[in-house]
């Protein structure tokens, strides 16, 4: 049953042989010059566009860069690696060009504009907290790369794959917050990236050993599988508990936002014209933004309505803005007051 699986995944006329695969992922392996120069090419443009557009929050711009960036060929190199003979070549390269995206989203910031804010851009704060929904993600789209990688008829996938899991836009993130000196967000996106690269790890080693690569590799068939299981189960611990414990705090942070908008909703209801326009939890704060064309309600009796749909602990700010239309003037004709 498992062969007949595996041949409806991989037919025999489709799968590529060891040789084939270690040259489509492995830059030393073929024309290794000529490998590199496109490699390390690509990746320093994929580094400038994803962090051009974190910087100015444009999905489009983000997205061209997930298509470009070559940082998968690595990765699953070492995927490969791992029931072939050794990842010390791809590890390098995918540690090294990791550092290289990540210091030029650090360079990149230092030159930004003074109204950039790394907490109100979604480019960032969409990358910035992992859940076990990016790891099924994550997984989900390992697979589809490394079948991809072991079938001939494939390749046409690999820029979807390339979208789906996210690798320089993460990385652009981390050399952003960095260089702000927002660290907490640039260890929330290495996070990201890290769980990225672990599920493609993961799933591309499944993959290969599955297909029988490591029956076609130098070493013992059982030592290599072994390694493979072990490397697996390791894997699989390191992403599953952080992952698990970030789902649990998102969801709990969802229902606290969703408490301080109610009560909120119900502390300004006897003020007219004014409104709730967002509310914002992190762990041991809370900020609630009102706009409102005049005054608003005390923010002690906010604070005393907030007890109990809160932990207690937590720090609240009030953040006004002001919602009435005052003209001004015409550019060029003078202004209609002081």
């Amino acid at each position: 049953m498992w062969s007949e699986l595996r041949s409806a995944v991989i037919p025999a006329s489709q799968r590529r042989t060891l040789e084939e695969l270690t040259e489509e992922l492995d830059l030393s392996a073929g024309d290794a010059r000529a490998n590199r120069s496109g490699f390390w090419t690509m990746l320093v443009l994929s580094g400038v566009i994803a962090t051009e557009g974190v910087l100015s929050d444009s999905t489009a711009t983000v997205i061209g860069a997930m298509i470009i960036a070559p940082l998968s060929r690595p990765i699953m190199g070492i995927a490969l690696g791992l029931v072939k003979r050794r990842i010390g070549r791809s590890l390098v390269v995918t540690v090294l060009g990791s550092l290289l995206v990540v210091g030029i989203g650090a360079l990149f910031a230092q030159f930004a504009f003074e109204s950039f804010e790394v907490t109100t851009n979604a480019q960032i704060t969409g990358r910035t907290s992992p859940t076990m929904y990016d790891l099924v993600a994550a997984v989900a789209t390992g697979f589809a790369g490394a079948i991809a990688q072991a079938r001939r008829d494939l390749s046409a996938v690999l820029p979807g794959v390339a979208i789906a899991i996210s690798l320089a836009p993460p990385l652009a993130v981390v050399g952003v917050c960095a260089g702000v000196g927002e660290w907490t967000l640039a260890l929330g996106a290495l996070f990201l990236f890290l769980s990225n690269l672990i599920a493609l790890v993961l799933t591309g080693t499944l993959v290969f050993t599955a297909l029988g690569y490591a029956g076609e590799s130098l070493e013992p068939t059982g030592v290599v599988t072994r390694r493979a299981r072990l490397t697996l189960a390791v894997l699989a611990v390191l992403i599953a508990f952080p992952l698990a414990a970030n789902t649990v705090a998102t969801y709990h942070i969802h229902a606290w936002e969703d408490r301080v908008r109610t009560t909120a909703d119900e502390w300004l209801a006897d003020t007219p014209s004014a409104r709730v326009t967002g509310v914002v939890v992190t762990l041991g704060k809370v900020n609630v933004t009102v706009r409102a064309p005049g005054g608003v309600p005390s923010g002690g009796s906010l604070l005393q309505a907030l007890s109990g749909e809160v932990p207690a602990g937590f720090d609240v700010s009030l953040t006004t803005e002001v919602g009435k239309e005052t003209p001004v003037g015409t550019v060029g004709g003078g202004s209609s007051g002081s």
